[in-house]
């Protein structure tokens, strides 16, 4: 009970910090503060026009679960307080609205629903974080600063798309990730229900395949699930009151191996196969000679258009091997009759039957960016740039749409830094900080615009890289959740202000100051949020050492540091003013929120500027890892190092220490797949690197590569040092 005070009343100072200052995320295009302030009371009264009654509704349910008030609702107009909903013509972008805040009442003036919703939100964030709280707050003023607000869109499109076909995240938490882009007006939900590892949308027509390829494992170890037809309504009707559309994605010609687990007929080989339990890359693409495949994906098509009302239908595209269609029979007379060159064309055929498909049904068909790349298409798409941001010169080029979601930028499966502790993720490119998420050069959207906006991807495969992030069914945890928010928040918000915000307003600077009040808000609703480290405001050289001066990340949340090299905790020293330490390597500190919820230390690396011409750091040793008896293994992880075919060179210098090191061989692995033997032996002394090339010809994005490194110390174990690698050619 102790500790549950002490969360809730650091919550509350959190509060009370972030009710001190106009905040709003993402930042609105016109706001002016004015005299007063709006007092919620339990006879304020929530008027609304007909139309927008599940908007006032929604708010008379936030409302109720943070003070304990059920407001009155009433259609039309309602004297004395009152919070009106209403739209109007006069604001013309859609999704706009108009908001004002006087101590006699609130007015939000939307362009359509959507613009009203997007009123409330920014009505919601004038209170106190605890409006958003679920359970009664006692002792809280609810006030709003009296402000007249204009806003409106950037972009249309303002999405985020999480991954359930990896690993399947039930509709409940499906609904929760739903509520908290709204939360930040974002507007387009893509909803990955098919991949190689799991198929998870019913289909009446074709029960195997939640029956068979909704599940992988056996026994104790069975894993997966499915959505009803019923879950998807329940979930469409629920983000619809969000202002959120719901775009389904099936996966084809490739990340299919579900489907065709449950109906090998779909392969060109039509041999059976499992739903798999480990991620990789399937080779079983549908096959194209079989008019069985297409009747299929009409089928499952015309199952998804009745059911999701969405103007668009994501048919996936990427990553597709070709080598199933090169020797399959019948895939080569379609390429023979169609005239294609190239067994890839075939997939630009198939694209284009199923545009045709869609065409019929008014939807438009999206697809990540290989699908304007496999041969011409007979009409206008969506491109997902998951490349590189400047790729969409080829969407205006081909007159196709794009939405920009680099993996540079947008792929939260990757970690936001390199800090010791971190939690597992995808490390097949280089960290993505909130800052670099914010950096997403996106244009202002104009009539006319080919980008329509921005999308962040919330990838779940490495739930299926081992059973570190398995939940533990018999307590019931929750932790693949924790994880997919602990990497979604807080870069979503960047990303909602890069699609909301219009590019001359938008300052990193200006939104790190106001994020440092939304983590209160995140609290609040129970969000799993990465708890940014301490600030660093100044790293100053003096005769004793080096002084730190901090500032907090997290409004309200206190700082613990510790000067000997150790991790600091919760007990650790508080941080009330500067402190100065021997050597910088030696300073930690935290941010705490709770006893449970603190950030990463702050932490220095040894500094290897001096060895760059080695290429990328990999990895250290030191005496521990070090043997004299006889070599001993070590395991360099080198993912994301090793990013595409070509020659690489291992180096591997020693920084410190006076025995050298001796490397008698090197295996270099793909996931369980040794690749590469190296039976050569080198010794590495201070005055001498020792180097290793091999080449890669069977990369696979996103898969782990790692070296397996026989080595001994020459003479004894004091010895310390880092290898490095590089890429020297491309294949």
């Amino acid at each position: 009970m102790k500790h549950l005070f002490f969360i809730l009343l650091l919550s509350c100072c959190i509060g009370c910090w972030a009710a001190q200052e106009i905040t709003i995320i993402p930042k609105p295009l016109r706001l002016t503060v004015e005299q007063g302030k709006f007092l919620l009371r339990p006879q304020t009264v929530i008027s609304y026009e007909k139309e927008l009654y599940p908007q006032a509704a929604y708010l008379q349910e936030v409302i109720a679960g943070s003070t304990g008030w059920d407001l009155k609702l009433q259609e039309g107009t309602a004297e004395g307080s009152a919070i009106h909903l209403e739209t109007a013509d006069k604001i013309r972008c859609a999704e706009g609205y108009e908001l004002t805040v006087q101590p006699s009442g609130v007015r939000i003036t939307g362009a359509d629903a959507g613009g009203v919703f997007y009123g409330i939100q920014t009505l919601l964030q004038l209170f106190p974080s605890e409006i958003y709280s679920p359970f009664r707050q006692k002792n809280i003023v609810w006030e709003a600063p009296s402000v007249s607000v204009y806003d409106a869109p950037s972009h249309p499109w303002r999405g985020m798309m999480l991954d359930v076909a990896r690993y399947f995240f039930d509709k409940d938490f499906v609904k929760k990730y739903i509520d908290m882009m709204a939360m930040y007006k974002m507007n387009k939900f893509q909803f990955h229900l098919i991949d190689d590892s799991g198929w998870r949308l019913e289909i009446k027509k074709y029960p195997k395949l939640t029956e068979v390829g909704a599940w992988a494992g056996k026994d104790q170890n069975r894993l997966g699930g499915y959505y009803t037809q019923e879950d998807i309504k329940e979930i469409i009707e629920y983000a619809k009151v969000r202002n959120v559309e719901v775009i389904p994605e099936i996966e084809f010609p490739a990340h299919m191996l579900s489907a065709v687990a449950a109906y090998p007929w779909l392969s060109c080989k039509g041999e059976p196969r499992e739903v798999p339990t480990q991620h990789f890359i399937s080779r079983d693409l549908i096959c194209v000679g079989k008019e069985s495949s297409f009747r299929f994906l009409q089928d499952v098509l015309d199952e998804m258009v009745a059911l999701f009302p969405s103007h668009y239908i994501n048919i996936g595209g990427d990553e597709a091997v070709y080598d199933n269609w090169e020797k399959c029979p019948k895939c080569q007379a379609v390429m023979k009759e169609n005239g294609l060159k190239e067994a890839s064309q075939l997939q630009g055929y198939l694209t284009n039957r199923v545009l045709q498909m869609m065409k019929a049904k008014e939807r438009t068909v999206i697809g990540w960016e290989e699908i304007i790349k496999r041969g011409d298409l007979d009409g206008q798409v969506v491109a997902l740039i998951w490349h590189n941001e400047k790729d969409t010169v080829m969407a205006v080029e081909k007159n196709h749409l794009a939405i920009l979601t680099p993996a540079t930028h947008a792929y939260l499966d990757f970690p936001e830094g390199k800090t010791p502790g971190e939690v597992k993720a995808a490390t097949w490119m280089p960290p993505i900080s909130i800052e670099k998420s914010y950096s997403l050069a996106a244009k202002d959207y104009s009539e006319g615009s080919h980008v329509l906006g921005v999308q962040g991807c919330m990838w779940s495969d490495q739930f299926i890289h081992g059973t570190i992030l398995q939940e533990i069914v018999p307590i019931n945890e929750n932790r693949s959740e924790n994880y997919v928010e602990y990497f979604t928040f807080p870069r979503m918000l960047a990303l909602s202000e890069v699609g909301w915000t219009k590019e001359a307003n938008r300052d990193y600077g200006d939104f790190a100051h106001r994020l440092t009040y939304h983590y209160a808000r995140l609290d609040r609703k129970g969000c799993n949020y990465r708890v940014p480290e301490p600030f660093i405001a100044s790293m100053k050289e003096t005769p004793e050492g080096v002084t730190f001066t901090l500032s907090e990340s997290v409004k309200g949340a206190s700082i613990r540091y510790t000067t000997d090299g150790s991790y600091p905790t919760i007990h650790s020293p508080l941080y009330t003013s500067p402190v100065t330490v021997d050597t910088k390597n030696n300073f930690h500190a935290i941010t705490v929120v709770s006893n449970r919820h603190y950030s990463l230390p702050i932490h220095f690396a040894y500094n290897y500027e001096d060895y760059k011409q080695y290429g990328e750091f990999a990895a250290e040793w030191k005496p521990a890892l070090v043997s004299v008896e006889k070599p001993a293994p070590w395991k360099v992880d080198v993912t994301g190092k090793i990013s595409g075919n070509g020659t690489y060179e291992v180096t591997f210098v020693q920084t410190e220490g006076n025995h050298g090191l001796e490397v008698s061989g090197i295996n270099v692995f793909k996931r369980d797949e040794r690749l590469v033997h190296i039976a050569q032996t080198q010794t590495v002394k201070k005055s001498q690197v020792a180097a290793f090339r091999f080449k890669i010809d069977s990369f696979e994005a996103g898969t782990p590569f790692y070296l397996d490194v026989q080595m001994a110390g020459v003479g004894g174990t004091n010895t310390n040092g880092a290898v490095f690698i590089r890429k020297i050619s491309e294949e």
